[in-house]
């Protein structure tokens, strides 16, 4: 009897540490997420524009984060320069074509630790009908229950540089720069069950 106790109790706690170590799915929060691209225009200014998040989906493996994976959509009618005019330009044809291809989207195919809190992550990028393979500098800023929903939440930062002429957004190279430089920092939360 006592050996079977003991098999009972082996048994839930593998049960939890399964759970535990279960990649978690976490749904990105719009308003606590900014996808900022800036550029060099004609060497006199440095401006910055968000893209502004339509949706994302993060899941994130503690105990095997190469495991883990990114999916976002940044439509470009969300597209915010702080200048109407400019935001206005850069959804015509000689720009990104907002109309022909309304959305930029991020997929990303490997993810590596590498150490700490610091991972790259690999992935296919859209932008203007086409894809290209970018990496991207993470960092893990935190990860547990959020203090206002209690839901559990994580957080993470990440860089990367493109060219944009690469993806047919060439307008107006070398005056104003190719090289784009990209920051995003997001938070996300594990959805409520309905």
């Amino acid at each position: 009897m006592r050996a079977l106790k003991y098999l009972a109790l082996a048994g839930l706690l593998g049960a939890a540490v399964s759970v535990q170590a279960a990649p978690v799915t976490y749904k990105l929060d719009p308003s606590h997420t900014m996808v900022l691209f800036s550029w060099n225009h004609f060497g006199y200014s440095n401006p910055t524009a968000d893209f502004g998040l339509g949706e994302g989906t993060l899941v994130f493996d503690e105990q095997h984060p190469a495991a883990s994976s990114v999916q976002v959509t940044l439509p470009l009618a969300m597209l915010d320069t702080h200048v109407p005019a400019l935001d206005k330009h850069l959804k015509e044809p000689d720009f990104f074509n907002a109309e022909k291809y309304p959305v930029v989207t991020f997929k990303s195919t490997a993810v590596q630790p590498l150490g700490g809190n610091k991972f790259k992550v690999t992935g296919n990028l859209t932008v203007h009908g086409v894809t290209k393979v970018v990496v991207l500098d993470a960092t893990l800023n935190k990860i547990g229950p959020h203090p206002m929903s209690k839901a559990q939440s994580i957080g993470f930062d990440a860089t990367a540089s493109i060219k944009r002429s690469d993806f047919g957004v060439g307008a107006y190279v070398p005056n104003v720069s190719d090289a784009v430089n990209i920051r995003i920092t997001t938070e996300g939360s594990v959805p409520k069950a309905p």
